[in-house]
């Protein structure tokens, strides 16, 4: 696996939009008000094309040139990192066009999105055996006050981060609007983490787990399957002496959504070597189908495998969200019952 450099000072944050950009509001002001906050803390800027574009099909333009945008970044000296503008809907339209050969060989770089942006944050790994950072777009760093795990996303790739732990609270019900564009996190809710082994409920238990991460959106995972793009089985293969940890997350899958991708995922083979499970916040996070939960999709589909299942974790989108390095070995720690404790630590050793 490669990991790229860290960011130094004076460096350049490269932002691409290959999925949506930052054209409407209130993602317009956050992006300048991102910027700016960038600058400030001693950092060269570089904007793709993209960033500002509304003439896609849920995305910011057409998918090959969101795709030449993203060759053009990852492939030429244009940017030392490079975080995403924000998700979307089609992003994989873009996979296509976009040379992996390319930036297999080229310099790597670290990428940072989360939902749609899946579609690079598990393809980089998978395709060009290089980590990416599961975690916020550049909108999330023009709010008014940072919350921690944006500033954990950063750090990551500046090197000052190596692991990374829950957050207290979270949010159910988001402030920002038009009218209220910069407001932080609404973090209402207890961190309510839950683990699993074998569809049973662990209390007051201690889990460790060591492999390999890879996961991302269940949304854009479940539709890389049996496509040129999907070559899931191989990077299990390769890396099976580490074991795998799949952290997975949901945006608009409801329960039997979730039910339907997790079964495909295990036909298609991808569960070989599963070590452990970290699953995020479902966006439809109160979905169920009459009494049956999303979560329970999860608990009893991913139970056959006997291995930790961490439930309603930092993850996804209902922030906050632990940043993930796709593609890295870690150690997970987790703490079940009333001190509810979950660690990730990054080992960039191979």
């Amino acid at each position: 696996m490669r990991y790229p450099d860290f960011l130094m000072k004076n460096e350049r944050i490269g932002f691409i939009a290959p999925s949506f950009g930052c054209a409407t509001l209130p993602y317009t002001l956050l992006f300048e008000k991102a910027k700016q906050r960038f600058t400030e803390w001693g950092y060269r800027l570089v904007e793709g094309s993209n960033c500002t574009a509304n003439c896609g099909i849920g995305k910011s333009n057409d998918p090959k040139a969101c795709a030449d945008e993203i060759n053009d970044f990852f492939i030429n000296d244009r940017s030392d990192i490079i975080i995403s503008c924000g998700g979307g809907e089609t992003m994989c339209e873009d996979l296509p066009y976009i040379d992996f050969e390319g930036i297999a060989k080229a310099r790597p770089k670290w990428y940072l999105g989360y939902s749609d942006n899946t579609n690079l944050t598990y393809t980089l790994p998978v395709l060009c055996d290089t980590a990416a950072v599961y975690g916020p777009c550049v909108s999330e760093f023009g709010m008014e006050t940072l919350h921690k795990s944006v500033e954990d996303a950063f750090r990551i790739m500046t090197g000052e981060k190596n692991s990374v732990s829950n957050y207290d609270k979270w949010e159910i019900e988001e402030l920002e609007s038009e009218e209220n564009p910069y407001a932080p996190y609404n973090v209402t809710e207890d961190f309510n983490m839950r683990i699993f082994k074998g569809g049973k409920e662990l209390a007051d238990e201690n889990i460790s787990i060591c492999g390999r991460l890879i996961g991302g959106c269940l949304d854009c995972l479940v539709n890389l399957i049996g496509t040129p793009f999907d070559k899931t089985v191989q990077f299990c293969e390769k890396y099976k002496r580490d074991g795998i940890i799949w952290f997975l997350e949901a945006c608009d899958l409801n329960t039997m959504d979730c039910r339907r991708a997790l079964w495909q995922m295990n036909q298609a083979g991808w569960f070989k070597y599963v070590k452990g499970f970290i699953i995020g916040r479902p966006l439809q996070y109160n979905d169920s189908f009459i009494d049956y939960t999303i979560q329970d999709s999860f608990k009893d589909m991913l139970a056959p495998f006997d291995v930790p299942v961490l439930i309603d974790t930092d993850l996804g989108h209902l922030p906050p969200m632990m940043p993930i390095v796709s593609g890295a070995r870690a150690k997970v720690e987790a703490v079940s019952g009333r001190e509810k404790h979950l660690k990730i630590d990054y080992i960039y050793r191979d």
